[in-house]
């Protein structure tokens, strides 16, 4: 079985990913981003990029279903990526945990990495809207999917915290971003209408 993180770009999955892997005996970190692009699943479209989930899927069946062979030694997998509610089966998750991040901290992130503005708009939107959050409960379930705030903490304190998670002694987060949109109005900041 395999730790699973998740949620939209720019979040901090891969940084979070690698601090664990620095601080646990995780034997084996899973990329799926890195995955799809080492084997040509991904095309690229002006700024959109786009991958084949069934082909990928397929690619990544037979390397996690080798992660519980890892697990019996003691040892522990890492699945990481934006995908990984799509691609990955349920039955190969201890648990899901998907790092959420507050709109106007990753609108900031998007501006420093040049997403053109419908890009950022996809992304803050799907992040305002909980999809990742909502796609990896109908995949992984309820009890294995936990949400996580990273707006405001460091890597390493996300690392405690999944620790925790995975060892029953932190429920997650309860994270709902359309109070605080509504709140200021700025609904036309994230979405198109």
């Amino acid at each position: 079985m395999s730790i699973v993180i998740t949620g939209s770009p720019g979040v901090g999955k891969h940084t979070i990913a690698k601090e664990i892997e620095r601080t646990w005996k995780i034997s084996e970190l899973i990329d799926i981003n890195k995955i799809a692009i080492d084997v040509g699943l991904v095309e690229r479209s002006q700024d959109i990029i786009e991958v084949d989930v069934n082909k990928l899927k397929n690619h990544l069946e037979p390397i996690i279903s080798d992660i519980p062979r890892l697990h019996s030694m003691g040892r522990t997998g890492l699945v990481v990526g934006h995908l990984a509610p799509y691609v990955i089966d349920a039955k190969h998750a201890s648990y899901c945990v998907v790092l959420r991040k507050n709109p106007y901290k990753l609108l900031d992130v998007y501006k420093k990495r040049g997403y053109a503005e419908k890009k950022m708009k996809d992304n803050i939107g799907s992040e305002i809207l909980g999809i990742i959050t909502s796609d990896a409960i109908n995949n992984f379930g309820r009890e294995k999917t936990f949400q996580v705030d990273t707006s405001d903490h460091t890597p390493k304190e996300i690392a405690i915290r999944i620790h925790d998670i995975y060892h029953g002694k932190d429920d997650g987060d309860n994270i709902d971003w359309l109070p605080l949109i509504e709140e200021k109005n700025d609904f036309k900041t994230f979405f198109e209408y």
